[in-house]
C-alpha cells in the first residue's frame, strides 16, 4: 500500500487539478477541437488493436506451435521493433513515401508522370499512416506476451485437444486462445495505452489526439490546469477498457494442470501453408525493422564522422544506465503490489495498485510536472528547516537529478511491469499458497522460494519490456533529466525533427542495437524449456 501511493503521488497531483475552474478554456476545446480529439483516438484505437492482435496473436502461434522454413528465425526477430521508437519510423517512411522520396520518384521517372494529378499514391502523413506506424511497433507487445502464454500452457490439454479430432485451427481458437486470453489482453492494453500517449508520431503526421491535445494546451496556450483535465479525460478511456475487458472475463481462471517441463510437437508446416506462414511473419519484421534499418544503416555509415563522436558514446552510456536500474527496480515494484493484491484483495488494496499502474495512459511531460511538484515542495522544505535549524542550505536534494529522473519512470512504465506480473501470478494456483503454508513458510519466503521460480519467464518479460521503453522514453527526460545528461533518445528526436535524419541515424539504430540483445535473450529462454 505505501508503494503504490508513492507511485501514485505524482499522477494525483496532476489530477488534481481537475477540481479547479477552468470553464472558459473548456468552453472553447468543446466548441472547436474535443471532438476531433475523441473521434480521431478512439479511431487510432481500434485501427491499433486490430493490426496488433492480427499480427500479434497470429504470428505468435505460428512461431510457438508451428514448424517451417525460418520460423526458429522469426522467433526473436518479430521482437526487434518493441525497442524501436514509433516517432522514428514516421520519419524513416516518409523520407521513404513522401513526393519527393526514392518510391514516388521512381515511379514518375517509369510512367512518366509529371505532378500528384496524374497518379494516386496514399498519404502516409493522415490517420491510416499513424495507425500503420505505430501498429508496426507495438504488435511486439501482444506478440511477447501471447507467445509466453502459449509457452506455459499444459501440454496435456492441448494434446487432448489433437485426440478429441480438433484441427490445427480449430485447437488454436477454442483451446489455446481463449487461455492465453489474460495475457493478450494484457498486451493490447499496453498497446493502447501507448498509442494514447504516443506524440512524436501524430504530431509529424499532423493527427489531432488527446495527447498532441495535452502538449498544445499545456505548452502552447500556457493552460497547464485544462491540459491536465484533458489528461484526465484520457484516463478515463484506458479505465474503460480496463473495465470492459475485466466484465468480460467475470469469473472465468485460468489455471493450467500442471508445470512440468516437456517439448509439444509441433505442426510441420509444407507447401503453401509454409510459404504463407513465413510471408506473414516476415512482413511485420521486414517492413517495421529491417527495412528502416538498412535505410538507417546507410545513413549512418554514409555520415560516420557527424554521428560516431564521443557525445554518442556518453548518450548510450547514460540510457544503458537508467534503462537498466528502472527495469530492476519496475519488476520489483511490481512483484510485491501484484503479491499484496494477492494476499489482501480487499477493494482499498486494488483501487490503491490500480491508481499507481495508470501512469502509463499519462503523457510523459504531465508525469514530469506531476513528479517535480512534490519533489520540488520536499526540497524545498529539507532546506527551510536544515537553514533554519543549522543555518545550512542544502540546495536542490532530488530536482535534477537521476533518482528523480528514474521515479518518473517507474511511475511511468509501471503499468508494463504490473500487468506482465500480475498475468503471470494469475496462473499460479492458490493451493500452492496453502501447501507452502502447511511446510512452515510464510508469505515471504513463499514469493521467493515458490512463486518467483514459477514467473521466471513473465519477470524477465516485464524487465526487457521495461528496459526498452526506457531506452526510448522522450518527454519525461527532456524535463527531469540533470544538467549536461544527455540519452539517445533525446539526441534522436532533436536531430530528427530538424530533419536531419542522417545524423540522428546512429543514436537510433543504438537504441534498436541496445535491445536486440536482451530480446534475443529473452526469446532464447522463452524456448528453452516449456511447461507440460
Amino acid at each position: 500500500m505505501p508503494i503504490a501511493a508513492l507511485i501514485a503521488a505524482p499522477i494525483l497531483v496532476v489530477l488534481s487539478s481537475v477540481f479547479t475552474d477552468s470553464r472558459e478554456v473548456w468552453g472553447h476545446l468543446a466548441s472547436s477541437v474535443l471532438p476531433i480529439y475523441i473521434t480521431n483516438s478512439l479511431w487510432l484505437m481500434l485501427g491499433v488493436s486490430i493490426g496488433v492482435l492480427a499480427i500479434g496473436v497470429g504470428t505468435a502461434w505460428l512461431v510457438t506451435m508451428c514448424r517451417f522454413s525460418g520460423s526458429r528465425i522469426f522467433e526473436w526477430a518479430l521482437l526487434l521493433l518493441v525497442a524501436a521508437p514509433a516517432y522514428l519510423l514516421a520519419y524513416v517512411y516518409t523520407e521513404l513515401l513522401e513526393f519527393y522520396g526514392p518510391i514516388q520518384s521512381t515511379l514518375r521517372g517509369i510512367f512518366g508522370w509529371s505532378s500528384v494529378r496524374d497518379y494516386w499514391f496514399p498519404n502516409i502523413r493522415s490517420l491510416e499512416g499513424a495507425i500503420a506506424m505505430l501498429t508496426l511497433v507495438l504488435y511486439p507487445y501482444v506478440y511477447l506476451l501471447a507467445r509466453t502464454a502459449f509457452l506455459e500452457q499444459s501440454v496435456c490439454t492441448l494434446e487432448a485437444s489433437r485426440l478429441l479430432g480438433c484441427s490445427p485451427w480449430r485447437s488454436f481458437i477454442k483451446v489455446a486462445l481463449p487461455l492465453a486470453r489474460p495475457a493478450i489482453a494484457a498486451g493490447l492494453a499496453l498497446a493502447l495505452m501507448e498509442t494514447l500517449n504516443d506524440f512524436g508520431t501524430v504530431q509529424y503526421f499532423g493527427v489531432d489526439t488527446f495527447t498532441t491535445g495535452i502538449y498544445r494546451t499545456w505548452f502552447g496556450m500556457g493552460k497547464r490546469v485544462a491540459a491536465s483535465q484533458l489528461a484526465a479525460v484520457l484516463l478515463l478511456f484506458i479505465f474503460c477498457l480496463i473495465l470492459l475487458e475485466q466484465w468480460s472475463r467475470q469469473q472465468i481462471r485460468y489455471y493450467q494442470n500442471t508445470s512440468r517441463t516437456q517439448q509439444l510437437s509441433p505442426y510441420q508446416l509444407q507447401g503453401w501453408r509454409a510459404a504463407a506462414a513465413g510471408i506473414a511473419c516476415f512482413l511485420p519484421s521486414s517492413l517495421g525493422f529491417l527495412l528502416p534499418a538498412v535505410i538507417l544503416l546507410q545513413m549512418a555509415i554514409a555520415n560516420a564522422t557527424q554521428t560516431f563522436t564521443t557525445g554518442f558514446w556518453n548518450f548510450a552510456a547514460n540510457s544503458l544506465t537508467l534503462a537498466t536500474l528502472t527495469a530492476a527496480l519496475g519488476v520489483i515494484i511490481a512483484l510485491v503490489m501484484a503479491y499484496g493484491l494477492r494476499l489482501h484483495p480487499s477493494l482499498k488494496m486494488s483501487l490503491a495498485v490500480r491508481t499507481a499502474s495508470v501512469g502509463y495512459a499519462v503523457p510523459g511531460a504531465v508525469i514530469a510536472v506531476g513528479v517535480l511538484i512534490p519533489i520540488g515542495r520536499f526540497d524545498n522544505a529539507v532546506d527551510a528547516w536544515m537553514r533554519a535549524s543549522f543555518g545550512i542550505s542544502t540546495g536542490l536534494l532530488l530536482s535534477g537529478t537521476i533518482a528523480a529522473l528514474v521515479f518518473a519512470y517507474l511511475v511511468r512504465f509501471l503499468a508494463i511491469s504490473f500487468n506482465t506480473v500480475e498475468a503471470s501470478l494469475g496462473r499460479i494456483k492458490p493451493n500452492l499458497d496453502d501447501a507452502s503454508r502447511s511446510l512452515g513458510h510464510n508469505s515471504t519466503s513463499t514469493l521467493l522460494l515458490v512463486h518467483a521460480p514459477l514467473m521466471g519467464r513473465g519477470l524477465l518479460t516485464a524487465a526487457i519490456l521495461v528496459f526498452v521503453d526506457v531506452m526510448k522514453e522522450l518527454p519525461a527526460t527532456l524535463i527531469i533529466r540533470p544538467f549536461n545528461f544527455d540519452t539517445l533518445a533525446v539526441q534522436v528526436y532533436r536531430l530528427a525533427s530538424d530533419e536531419r535524419l542522417a545524423q540522428a541515424s546512429a543514436p537510433a539504430l543504438a537504441i534498436v542495437a541496445v535491445g536486440i540483445i536482451p530480446v534475443i535473450l529473452l526469446s532464447w529462454q522463452m524456448t528453452h524449456t516449456r511447461s507440460n
